[in-house]
């Protein structure tokens, strides 16, 4: 399954380079035992998140705030200034691009722009939004800040002023640049800006295709295709980063957005964005959608490993900090019957040998679910619970203590 492939030559000479915090996260992974070798969900590259569209609530992460490189994700940057631009009047959707010597060099992927050619400025963001052109990225930044590292720095101080916070640019694309990093938390913050600052513009994100030159190019995103409400946003991948996602999906009037990072591959992926969604509507009390309506969707893996319990790091047995971390949660499950859904969160129990058993309804009109949980866990516990729990094709979502008390009142 093709995916937006950004090319990179030097990524391995330059991570001799990287700066001191990134060092000191290298250091704590390592002593937590977790593997540098592949980004793979649960690996030392991954993070998530999903949070409420509508209010920024965040339903769950996993490594939220910790740095990790955006990839092609950079490009809803790009594309906020560009509708931005739009916005303000200062470009027009049919302006011709100038393609530098610059931009036509860029690696791929890209829309192989000969140096003297020019594309109107929807065709690039149409670019953008399905190939991931890098060309095209580079000529949009050129227009719109003069060279592009110009516009990398314009991006960076628009994305402080929009919360995010651990963000830095370095490109319009994406391509690999040791400085240009991001964290989950704001790769979601600005997925949530993009629906809310830009309801005209963002039906782009949502385009399966495109005809360019007598060539049709098709969305990266196949999530468009698979999962019922979801219309946007980006795909990314570079080797550094593993590969990268940030879906916008809409059901019964509530708007989710969710960031998977770091994993090992496109399908891995997709698949757990798929899992993050479902759980992060559950929370929502958002009736599922019927398992008929993704009858054409390619099948996802049951199992989706989560990062397993940190030893000999911040939340070994004798740091205070894991002694005051006691009230994670995880979630096994939601049927129809009080009775099984008990005897499924009893059975967990067994498994992981902590936690206690614990049955709450859930009512959406009219109907009644009952998730099975096992609550009053450590941070570590809850990983841990989930990691033997997924060895064994079980269901397990982890709840921060704060979900567990508001989870029901969104």
């Amino acid at each position: 399954m093709k995916d937006d492939r950004d090319n990179e030559q030097s990524v391995s000479h330059r991570n001799a380079g990287l700066s001191g915090w990134r060092l000191a996260i290298g250091v704590f992974l390592l002593l937590a035992g977790l593997s540098h070798a592949q980004a793979q969900i649960g690996s030392d590259r991954y993070s998530s998140i999903v949070i409420d569209a509508r209010t920024g609530r965040e339903l769950s992460a996993v490594n939220a705030d910790e740095p990790r490189y955006p990839a092609s994700l950079t490009k809803m940057m790009t594309l906020y200034m560009v509708f931005e631009a739009l916005r303000d009047r200062r470009v027009s959707l049919g302006q011709l691009v100038p393609v530098s010597e610059h931009a036509s060099a860029q690696t791929p992927s890209k829309l192989g722009l000969m140096p003297g050619t020019r594309i109107t400025v929807e065709q690039c963001i149409l670019a953008l939004v399905t190939k991931s052109a890098n060309d095209a990225a580079a000529a949009l930044g050129e227009l719109l800040g003069k060279d592009e590292a110009r516009f990398a720095q314009i991006m960076t101080v628009r994305a402080r002023a929009l919360g995010m916070q651990h963000s830095v640019f370095r490109n319009a694309s994406g391509l690999p640049d040791p400085d240009q990093i991001t964290t989950a938390r704001d790769m979601a913050t600005l997925g949530r800006r993009l629906v809310i600052d830009f309801p005209s513009e963002y039906h782009y994100f949502a385009t399966p295709s495109f005809r360019f030159r007598n060539r049709v190019i098709a969305n990266h995103d196949h999530l468009l295709e698979t999962y019922p409400g979801a219309d946007g946003l980006k795909t990314g991948f570079i080797t550094a980063s593993g590969y990268n996602l940030v879906t916008s999906a809409l059901r019964s009037e509530v708007r989710l957005v969710g960031v998977v990072l770091g994993a090992a591959r496109a399908g891995e992926r997709d698949g757990h964005m798929q899992q993050l969604l479902d759980a992060g509507f559950e929370k929502m009390d958002v009736p599922q959608i019927a398992s008929a309506a993704r009858k054409n969707a390619p099948q996802r893996p049951s199992v989706i490993p989560l990062p397993p319990p940190a030893t000999g790091s911040l939340l070994t047995a004798g740091n205070p900090v894991q002694k005051m971390s006691s009230k994670w949660s995880v979630q096994v499950g939601a049927f129809s019957a009080e009775a099984t859904a008990r005897q499924a969160a009893a059975q967990a129990r067994k498994l992981a040998e902590v936690g206690q058993v614990h049955v709450e309804p859930s009512t959406i009109k009219g109907r009644t679910n009952w998730r099975a949980q096992l609550v009053g866990m450590s941070a570590a516990e809850a990983s841990g619970t989930c990691a033997v729990l997924l060895r064994r094709k079980m269901t397990c979502v982890l709840l921060k203590p704060e979900l567990r008390q508001v989870a029901r009142n969104f």
